[in-house]
């Protein structure tokens, strides 16, 4: 393995960024982020994935793998190029994240930009003539012009991609079609001019994919083969985990899992395109739950909970050999957390991508635990908690009195170990501890949740696993302040980072 040079870097989604609008945005916002960064002294600046959000407003679900959120479309950028006034921004001009009225509202004002967009700027027409965004386009204006329903509910000419008849639809509906990739021109424009902005600084961006698509996709409605569906389009088989951590009865996503013969048959061509097209938008690219990609767990559609699921065979090295081919050798983190087992190690082995290292998991009392710090090897990313944990401190906080001064007598001893002289005398000194011990680990990069960096607790949690509602609505209320830049630089320059 090529030894890497040891860093540092911060886990802010752009969705959680402070501003003027309802959501954090590819503007102004974003731009003042990535100076905070540089000042820290971090050389990584990870996000969540980049998609379109639907229903749930996760951005693990999508309505395209590879869309760009157009909640993250900057509005006083368009307002500056005359495509809307100032005084049109006002109503989605607010603090919080209301998912409904952001689809509401923020919608109405893109389509009145559009209406003023010259359809025949010459980039926007090469754009499109592209074809990158044609099924996304095409399935999100069916979706529309249908009623917003499920694909598996339009007509059935729609449904199964009849081509006379999409080829017709597409002429009656050209606004429509072209409204939806003008949101992926602006979203493109933008977040382009902000990657290069944040690379000349230094500062590389660790990007997102989920290991699976949602079953009301253009992904799935483009290449039903790829998947176990019924013969009326529903999903045969659905994606989730076994009881674990997380939840008592296992998670149930709901997303329709691959045939992965059909995948291998076809030189796992749609995987290598995903993947290129992600290193397009990111420097780096986490995968989100590699171990299916050795073994995935698929519950019967419309079951109830995920405890009737069986273990299935994933494609394996396969896979990866075939993405190596196409693309050459590229930076991907394998998100390795949760059901292990010795075919996930083999497979981590094999493609020598780093793994992932928890802080927040070390302190069971085992002393094999792979996520305490001496435990952890240098092909590895160590993070204090992920987007899927309670912060730090909120993790503190919710344990009894007990509970806690086990976790701090272990943490204490971790700390020696480490050479560490923290002192740990309650939730806030052991949050703090935990930083400073993910940040001294062998792993070559560490990434430490703005959360935190901050000290924030459960009221900044990101999302809960198996709760439908409540979560991605993490924002920061105000900018991290140049002293908390300069506090995270002093320990990045003590832990060699």
């Amino acid at each position: 393995m090529e030894r890497r040079e040891r860093a540092a870097g911060v886990l802010l989604h752009i969705s959680s960024l402070p501003g003027k609008e309802g959501i954090g945005t590819l503007g102004e916002s974003a731009y003042r982020f990535a100076d905070w960064l540089k000042r820290s002294g971090a050389k990584y600046w990870q996000i969540l994935p980049l998609v379109q959000t639907g229903f749930g407003d996760s951005p693990y679900q999508s309505a395209f793998a590879s869309s760009g959120n157009p909640y993250f479309i900057d509005l006083f950028a368009l307002a500056e190029r005359g495509l809307l006034k100032k005084q049109e921004i006002s109503p989605v001009c607010r603090k919080d994240i209301d998912y409904g009225f952001l689809y509401e509202e923020k919608y109405r004002i893109l389509r009145r930009a559009f209406s003023r967009f010259d359809k025949n700027d010459p980039d926007f027409c090469a754009f499109v003539a592209g074809g990158e965004f044609e099924d996304y386009a095409m399935y999100m204006a069916v979706k529309q012009k249908s009623g917003n329903k499920s694909f598996d509910l339009w007509e059935k000419k729609y449904k199964f991609r009849d081509a006379a008849a999409l080829a017709a639809f597409k002429e009656e509906h050209e606004g429509e079609y072209l409204f939806w990739q003008f949101l992926q021109y602006e979203f493109s424009r933008q977040w382009r001019a902000l990657k290069s902005y944040v690379n000349r600084l230094g500062i590389r961006i660790i990007g997102d994919i989920p290991l699976y698509v949602a079953a009301d996709s253009a992904d799935v409605w483009a290449n039903p083969r790829l998947f176990k569906l019924k013969a009326n389009l529903k999903p045969k088989k659905v994606a989730g985990v076994p009881p674990d951590y997380f939840s008592a009865t296992g998670q149930l996503w709901g997303n329709p899992v691959y045939d992965w013969k059909v995948h291998e048959a076809e030189g796992f061509s749609w995987w290598c395109e995903r993947i290129r097209r992600s290193f397009a938008l990111y420097d780096a690219v986490r995968i989100d739950h590699f171990r299916g990609f050795d073994r995935y767990f698929e519950i019967d559609a419309g079951a109830e909970t995920a405890v009737g699921g069986r273990w299935r065979k994933g494609p394996g090295i396969a896979l990866f050999d075939a993405v190596k081919a196409s693309l050459g050798a590229l930076d991907l983190i394998a998100e390795d957390l949760g059901t292990l087992d010795a075919g996930v190690y083999r497979l981590m082995k094999r493609t020598g991508f780093p793994g992932m290292k928890v802080i927040q998991f070390a302190f069971d009392g085992n002393p094999k635990n792979p996520y305490l710090p001496e435990n952890i090897g240098e092909n590895s990313v160590c993070y204090t908690g992920t987007h899927d944990n309670d912060t730090m401190l909120g993790y503190l906080e919710g344990l009894d009195e007990n509970e806690r001064k086990g976790f701090c007598a272990r943490l204490r001893a971790a700390l020696r170990k480490q050479g560490i002289g923290a002192r740990v005398s309650g939730a806030n000194s052991a949050a703090r501890a935990a930083v400073e011990l993910a940040l001294s680990t062998k792993a070559y990069l560490a990434v430490l949740p703005i959360q935190d960096v901050l000290l924030s607790g459960s009221e900044t949690r990101m999302n809960t696993p198996s709760v439908p509602a409540g979560n991605w609505k993490y924002r920061l209320a105000a900018f991290p302040s140049e002293k908390s830049a300069d506090k995270l630089a002093e320990l990045f320059r003590k832990y060699g980072r």
